[in-house]
């Protein structure tokens, strides 16, 4: 699976719970738009019912949902990443510079890349590194 799909795909269903997913949907909208724009007034219709059912899993709390619902529209832009190849580009701005930007934070890691840490530890020192959350749990 393309890592740049699977980013945008899960930017584009986080931001969909957000005040500001008017700005998530046209930027998907405006990729479709630039490959097949026949097709562009299905994509409005279909980000509309997963908006629905996006705010429906986080109101019940069903990340597992979400996460489906993500995987097809992977799929979506994987799909359309394959019918015009340098679309690549203009993916990886959207999701930059527009999708991003509108997720919450704990939401807009999941595209960063690679985390590297570096610790050293001498005596009887000891050492907690996360790339995220972590729980500190005292022996």
């Amino acid at each position: 699976m393309d890592p740049l799909a699977a980013a945008a795909a899960t930017a584009l269903v986080g931001a969909m719970a957000t005040d500001a997913w008017q700005q998530a949907r046209t930027s998907a909208v405006e990729l479709w738009r630039r490959v097949h724009p026949e097709r562009v007034p299905a994509v409005e219709a279909e980000l509309a019912e997963v908006r629905a059912e996006v705010l429906e899993a986080r109101q019940t709390n069903d990340p597992e949902t979400e996460g489906h619902l993500a995987s097809d529209w992977q799929r979506r832009l994987q799909r359309l990443l394959r019918d015009d190849p340098d679309l690549a580009r203009e993916l990886r701005r959207v999701l930059d510079e527009e999708l991003t930007p509108l997720l919450p934070m704990a939401e807009d890691r999941s595209h960063r890349g690679t985390l590297v840490q570096e610790a050293r530890a001498s005596g009887g020192s000891h050492i907690y590194q996360a790339g995220g959350d972590q729980t500190n749990i005292h022996r």
